[in-house]
């Protein structure tokens, strides 16, 4: 299977924007999309529809962030419940951990870390204006 395609919703209907246009960029990603169109309880979702503004911190300008996942949900008391998810390997979840020499990996490993943690605060702020919640999926989640 390609780490990269689209994905063919069983329910379009579930599905918040062009269901015909869904992408996927890993297979956690893929796995996560497959979940939602199937789970009853995933009311509706969408990939990548949301926009969120943030300040980047390698050039001080506003970018735009496209979380993975918006997920509304209908919780076991009955209760409806909506999230942001991004979809993350475990090792990008957390600052980098500084080797005895700087290469430029870990130059790069500080930028994305760098960067992905003012999408996640913008995204926090986001949700917390919208009495939503924002999360991070890794492989521990998505197993």
């Amino acid at each position: 299977m390609a780490y990269r395609g689209r994905y063919i919703p069983s329910k379009p209907r579930k599905y918040k924007g062009d269901p015909s246009n869904i992408i996927y960029r890993s297979l956690w990603e893929r796995k996560f999309m497959v979940y939602c169109d199937r789970n009853d309880a995933i009311l509706e979702w969408g990939s990548e529809e949301i926009i969120i503004p943030y300040v980047s911190p390698l050039d001080g300008r506003r970018h735009r962030y496209f979380p993975d996942f918006y997920v509304k949900v209908r919780q076991k008391d009955g209760s409806i419940k909506k999230l942001l998810i991004e979809v993350k390997p475990k090792a990008q979840c957390g600052p980098p951990k500084q080797p005895q020499r700087k290469t430029p990996r870990f130059v790069q490993e500080v930028r994305t870390w760098g960067v992905n943690k003012a999408k996640w605060e913008a995204a926090i702020e986001f949700c917390n204006d919208r009495n939503m919640e924002f999360k991070i999926l890794t492989e521990d989640h998505l197993g």
